[in-house]
């Protein structure tokens, strides 16, 4: 069984890259970025996290000729019936993308709202190659609220806000090793790997 020696992440999101490197380095993969090898945005048309990520995949290991992970993510507010959901990066518009913005419109959103439980959700999508008949996938959850206000500075999108009753802190003041244990993108990224074990990659 090949070991995979390397990816390239479908991503130009500097903190899902600084994460996907935290967490695959260790492990003796290389990862590198679409950016890094001139590599386009995928469009993301798709109202599912994982037809999103399967999209951006597949057009990045077209591009590259090598095997791709893609991860699509967002929150999901119970009482928003699940937004902002796969718009979440662009929830307050693209012109211009803002971590500032989306949170201020979701506390807008959110003003006298008394359920305030929401969960991260991401999905992990692993290509050998770009027509890949079976491709790895794998989701994982993180729950748990929307806080009134921000707290902490470490993380990005929605960690300052978002809220876990069991440690009395935010996702943007938890560790990086903690979140590397807990958040919705290691969950993930754990089954992945698993699922990895089990199946061989091509070598390069």
């Amino acid at each position: 069984m090949a070991k995979v020696q390397k990816l390239v992440i479908a991503s130009n999101n500097a903190g899902k890259l600084r994460e996907f490197q935290r967490m695959l380095s260790p492990l003796g993969i290389e990862v590198l970025t679409q950016a890094q090898l001139g590599i386009s945005e995928a469009e993301e048309p798709h109202c599912t996290f994982v037809e999103n990520a399967l999209a951006k995949a597949r057009h990045v290991s077209r591009e590259s000729g090598l095997p791709a992970l893609a991860d699509d993510s967002g929150i999901c507010v119970e009482a928003l019936g699940g937004a902002p959901g796969v718009i979440s990066a662009r929830y307050a518009g693209d012109d211009p993308k803002s971590d500032q913005r989306n949170n201020e419109k979701l506390l807008e959103v959110m003003q006298g709202v008394t359920d305030r439980r929401a969960h991260y959700y991401c999905v992990l999508v692993l290509v050998r190659h770009a027509d890949d008949p079976q491709p790895l996938i794998a989701e994982g959850e993180w729950h748990g609220e929307i806080a009134h206000e921000a707290r902490g500075d470490g993380g990005f999108g929605y960690d300052p806000y978002f809220w876990l009753p069991q440690f009395g802190q935010t996702a943007a003041q938890l560790s990086h090793e903690q979140k590397a244990q807990l958040s919705h993108r290691a969950l993930a990224l754990q089954i992945l790997l698993e699922k990895l074990g089990r199946h061989s990659i091509p070598p390069e």
